[in-house]
């Protein structure tokens, strides 16, 4: 795929989290011992820590699936890790830069951010289950809606575009992906669209699940989904997955990284690349829909800070209340951000 195709951007919203204690850990040495020693010490030091995890289903269906990869986790790293659940995107971030998050699994743009300003920094990547560095955003609507049959034969996207006014649609969260980032700008951005004011009603669900959910029982009749957690609605809610069309699909989203704090000890840190770069068990690893992880470094999501550049110039060339010389001064500052980025 053209990587400057897959451009875009999504309106970053206040977070908000209560503060927490930033984490310390003591490695320093006293008595000049051996590297051994100090790596003894960081790992006493730290008594716990927090992997958050996102909220892209209900915590009820996360257990299951994240508790035995913590236990294995905590096995590795010889410190006690704790899933750390979270019913905003926004809140795990938050958590991060204070200290109550020290790792987490992050999507693109919540990584994004959590790299400006919570001192986050991707070392390893998802790889799925079919063994492919992506996953893919979709809409999604009820089977038996008549508008399903009509936007399939037009083309997902084009069908919501023209009837907007006579539909009900859900985002997942304002800082979600593949559930808000990428439809944003492939459907709306690209094609002069502004969301808030086209559909009949649009809403934020706060999760995939709840978008499913919403679909399913027909309370709305468009919503975003990843292709991840809909596979997972195999299994956690058949009878909903069984209700739910796929009608339209993006192009490929570099796959979820995951990243620790910068402050974290550097031995920790190494025991976490281990522990990532090498586990393989199927049997944990299965119900995440996820056959391991590679190494990683924050370059590897450079298309979605493309992606939400792309989305501010698209948005900059439909503002009516700029002039065509403002409007010219902030598209040459946005392309001049894209190229530093490239």
């Amino acid at each position: 795929m053209n990587r400057r195709l897959f451009i875009q951007q999504a309106s970053l919203f206040t977070m908000t989290l209560a503060s927490a204690k930033i984490l310390s850990a003591c490695t320093s040495n006293s008595d000049n011992k051996s590297t051994t020693s100090t790596t003894n010490s960081s790992t006493a030091a730290i008594k716990e820590i927090n992997f958050g995890v996102l909220s892209t289903e209900s915590q009820a269906n996360q257990k299951p699936i994240w508790e035995p990869f913590a236990a294995a986790m905590s096995q590795e790293i010889g410190i006690p890790i704790k899933p750390f659940y979270v019913t905003q995107y926004a809140a795990v971030i938050e958590a991060m830069r204070f200290g109550k998050v020290q790792v987490a699994w992050l999507g693109g743009k919540p990584y994004i951010q959590a790299a400006k300003v919570a001192d986050a920094e991707a070392f390893a990547q998802v790889v799925s289950e079919d063994g492919t560095k992506g996953y893919y955003s979709h809409l999604i609507a009820n089977k038996d809606n008549s508008i399903t049959a009509k936007a399939i034969a037009a083309g997902g996207d084009k069908y919501v575009i023209e009837n907007a006014s006579k539909l009900t649609f859900a985002f997942n969260d304002p800082s979600s992906t593949s559930g808000f980032l990428v439809p944003s700008y492939y459907i709306f951005a690209k094609n002069g669209i502004d969301p808030k004011k086209a559909f009949k009603r649009l809403i934020f669900a706060g999760n995939h699940e709840a978008c499913a959910l919403a679909v399913a029982n027909k309370q709305i009749d468009v919503a975003t989904i990843s292709n991840e957690v809909l596979s997972r609605l195999e299994s956690t809610n058949p009878t909903a997955r069984q209700k739910l069309e796929v009608i339209w699909q993006s192009p490929l989203i570099p796959s979820d990284p995951i990243a620790y704090r910068r402050d974290l000890p550097a031995d920790i840190k190494k025991k976490f690349q281990n522990f990532f770069y090498n586990y393989k068990d199927a049997k944990i690893l299965a119900p995440m829909k996820v056959s391991g992880f590679v190494e990683a470094e924050d370059k590897n999501w450079h298309t979605i800070r493309e992606l939400e550049i792309g989305k501010k110039i698209e948005e900059t060339k439909n503002q009516d209340n700029l002039s065509e010389q403002e409007k010219k001064q902030k598209i040459a500052e946005l392309n001049q951000q894209l190229k530093e980025i490239q």
